[in-house]
């Protein structure tokens, strides 16, 4: 008989697996799990060269995954100044005076949009503190940033410009540039001419990131960026990844024959412990930056139109996707966004429809909830997202939408209930990548969400867990503790599904497990 690599003993194990949901011992081989039960039956497993973790009565589960991350990507969007603790126009003047610079250059990320109190965003209320620096600060969405005069000249952004998304340069209303720029089109005209990291900056990085994420319990995540790949596969051939990374590359307006079968292509890039899977489109903006695609304008009048010029494009593309056989993922926050995606998943007849998923899904009414569940299209939700708005709905989120919307905000809890796969994540950079925080937040939801029901401990895990294996298509091999399963494993010091939230946000991560390979070991 083959003996294991590794052997687990002495846990709790929560296998969610219906046929065994609990048992004591795992053992694991060529980075599948080999048994599952009590000491006796790994028993047989244990050889000269096999690993023993005695976990000392911690709960081992199937191995975490964030189900909406930018681990590679947003190495780049959370670069420079940590703006994120910045809650008022003085508070980010006081940042910005005397900040550190990057070849002249004054970066910053995670800036809230509640810290201009409903102000117009404008680099007037900045630039004084800047004493001239071309400056890129990231609006907390990664949808917007605000740049300073001297940004835009380096750019050589001199007015408004035309593109092929849903993208604008922002002007008052005498046309001068306020230096507010408004989603990816917009912004990649300043980044383009902004100082970069070497790649041995970025490796070290990445490399420090994943491991970070590890000590949470992560064991995969779902890349909703294609990233720089030949960067994780040098990684990938030299050491083990800690985590496991599905790619999705982007889908835009504009991309024709051509670019689809590119992304077709695509699809077969794979190295150990990373693959390409899927494809990411965006149907809209943020409620914040006022790009979100409503049903109705919000307060300011805005979110009437589609991140695609012409929604039926983005139709078109998702059906020749799905004709190809690939799985989508679309970005669509308002109301009349997420209708659209699932109306196109309605047109494509039946079959198949667990293979396209709709990522965020801030707000919306009950006749769409339930359509989830009849379409078989998976919820995407990043629970942390509501630390950004406050409870009694002050916030820029609540004010633009209105209270009738924002009391609909982050319906966890409603879409489980009416049958649909809800995937749980948290968008870093956009939010902590902590995993014990999105189950925690999952199950007790903050801000303008607060006053919504979470979801049960089971169903928390199970977002991290099954129903993340049900949004990649891979629930024959990931998710659960069984036999044949992949050994990705997660264990911590305290019961994650009877834990009160509070207390699974600080559980302490014994071990995490990622392909076989321990990633992390805890205290």
């Amino acid at each position: 008989m083959p003996t294991a690599d590794l052997v687990i003993t002495g846990a709790r194990v929560r296998t969610l697996d219906p046929g065994r949901p609990y048992a004591s011992a795992v053992a694991v081989r060529d980075g599948l799990i080999a048994a599952v039960g009590d000491a006796g039956d790994v028993a047989p497993w244990r050889g000269p060269g096999t690993e023993i973790v005695d976990l000392a009565g911690a709960w081992l589960v199937p191995g975490l995954v964030d189900s909406h991350s930018h681990p590679v990507w947003g190495l780049e969007m959370a670069t420079g100044l940590d703006l994120t603790e910045v809650r008022d126009l003085d508070g980010l003047r006081a940042a910005l005076t005397g900040a550190e610079r990057t070849d002249g250059w004054v970066v910053g990320f995670g800036l809230d949009h509640n810290v201009f109190g409903g102000r117009p965003i404008d680099r007037a209320l900045v630039e004084d503190v800047l004493d001239g620096a071309p400056a890129f600060l990231r609006l907390y969405d990664g949808h917007s940033a605000l740049v300073t005069a001297a940004a835009l000249k380096a750019a050589d952004i001199t007015g408004p410009r035309a593109f092929a998304q849903r993208s604008h340069i922002a002007t008052d209303a005498g046309g001068r540039l306020t230096g507010h720029l408004v989603e990816h089109a917009a912004m990649d005209l300043v980044t383009a001419v902004m100082p970069k990291p070497s790649y041995a900056e970025r490796r070290v990085r990445l490399l420090e990131l994943l491991s970070a994420m590890a000590a949470t319990g992560l064991t995969g995540a779902h890349v909703m960026d294609l990233g720089d790949l030949g960067l994780v596969d040098a990684m990938a051939q030299e050491s083990v990844l800690p985590l496991r990374l599905r790619f999705a590359p982007w889908c835009m307006p504009g991309d024709g024959s051509e670019a689809l079968e590119e992304l077709v292509a695509l699809q077969s890039r794979r190295g150990r412990h990373w693959r390409v899977g899927g494809v990411k489109l965006f149907m809209d903006g943020t409620v914040e930056g006022g790009t979100a695609w409503l049903e109705h304008p919000d307060c300011h009048g805005q979110g009437t139109e589609a991140f695609w010029p012409d929604p039926a494009a983005y139709s078109h593309a998702v059906r020749f996707l799905h004709r190809a056989g690939v799985r989508t993922a679309t970005h669509a926050i308002g109301d009349a966004a997420v209708r659209h995606v699932l109306d196109t998943v309605e047109s494509l007849g039946p079959g198949g429809r667990l293979a396209h998923r709709v990522e965020h899904i801030e707000s919306v009414p009950d006749d769409t909830v339930a359509r989830f569940a009849r379409l078989g299209v998976i919820a995407s939700l990043q629970p942390p997202h509501t630390g950004y708005t406050r409870a009694d709905r002050s916030d820029q989120w609540s004010v633009r939408l209105g209270e009738a919307r924002a009391s609909r905000a982050w319906r966890l809890r409603d879409l489980r209930d009416a049958g649909a796969v809800v995937a749980l994540g948290s968008d870093w950079p956009i939010a902590p990548y902590d995993a014990r925080a999105v189950l925690a937040t999952a199950r007790a939801p903050r801000g303008a969400a607060s006053s919504r029901p979470g979801l049960s401990g089971l169903q928390a895990l199970e977002g991290c867990t099954t129903h993340a294996a049900l949004a990649a298509g891979e629930a024959a091999v990931a998710g659960r503790i069984a036999a044949g399963f992949r050994a990705d494993l997660t264990a911590l010091g305290l019961d994650p599904v009877e834990s009160p939230p509070d207390e699974v946000a600080e559980a302490p991560v014994r071990l995490t497990v990622t392909g076989g390979h321990v990633v992390h070991r805890g205290a």
